[in-house]
């Protein structure tokens, strides 16, 4: 199962370059999205962390890191950056979703069930937090009735994005409700031709692929244009 990368132009919680600056941590922050963008991501890293020692006020840079170590595979100092988010503003449901990837990824479910319903309930109406409530379930475990309910939720909210189908498609197999499955997996490919995720996935339902080895299971890599 995979769930969607880091970089991505669009995303609810990705930052965009502010057109003016206030001081030399907004600046950062923009060069850090830009090399982000560039998929520069150990410079981003390196622009971004002096920054912050020296403002650590600075919840915008701090969501920017914690998405940064995420792309970069470093779950442990991800949810730590997500962390500090939380501690300045504990309403913002961008940091809350942050850290419940980065616990997903490092084993701790519940936890990350916890904080993906906490992104929800600061945002209801964000398709992107309910999305994440679906790979956190699954990633569970448990409840998949409610990741189903999650990602239809989220197709819901933003019917033109292809990942939420995507994901729809995944709850829909684990229920065993292969056929839906398979016609989920068809919208999402129709939106998204060339994702080769939901290719192989699709191809796995067809009994044309082999599905990957189960000691993959917990990676719960992330996908497709937004994150």
């Amino acid at each position: 199962m995979t769930e969607r990368p880091l970089a991505g132009p669009a995303a609810p919680d990705q930052l965009p370059a502010p057109r003016a600056f206030n001081g030399p941590t907004e600046m950062a922050v923009a060069q850090a999205a830009t090399l982000f963008e560039q998929l520069d991501l150990e410079r981003a890293v390196a622009t971004l962390e002096p920054a912050l020692k020296a403002d650590p006020g600075a919840v915008e840079g701090w969501i920017l890191l914690a998405r940064l170590r995420l792309a970069l595979d470093e779950a442990g100092k991800a949810l730590d950056a997500a962390e500090r988010a939380i501690a300045i503003n504990a309403a913002d449901p961008r940091p809350l979703a942050l850290a419940s990837r980065a616990l997903t990824l490092l084993g701790r479910h519940e936890e990350g069930v916890t904080l993906a319903y906490r992104a929800v309930i600061a945002e209801p109406r964000n398709a992107l937090w309910h999305d994440r409530v679906a790979w956190a379930l699954l990633a569970a475990d448990r409840q998949i009735a409610d990741a189903e309910q999650a990602a239809r939720t989220a197709i819901g909210f933003d019917p033109t994005e292809a990942h939420y189908y995507y994901t729809h498609g995944v709850t829909l197999e684990a229920l065993g409700h292969i056929d839906q499955a398979r016609q989920a997996l068809i919208t999402s490919l129709r939106m998204e031709p060339e994702n080769p995720v939901a290719q192989h996935r699709l191809a796995v339902l067809n009994g044309e692929a082999e599905r990957p080895a189960e000691t993959k299971k917990r990676g719960w890599r992330l996908f497709g244009r937004k994150s």
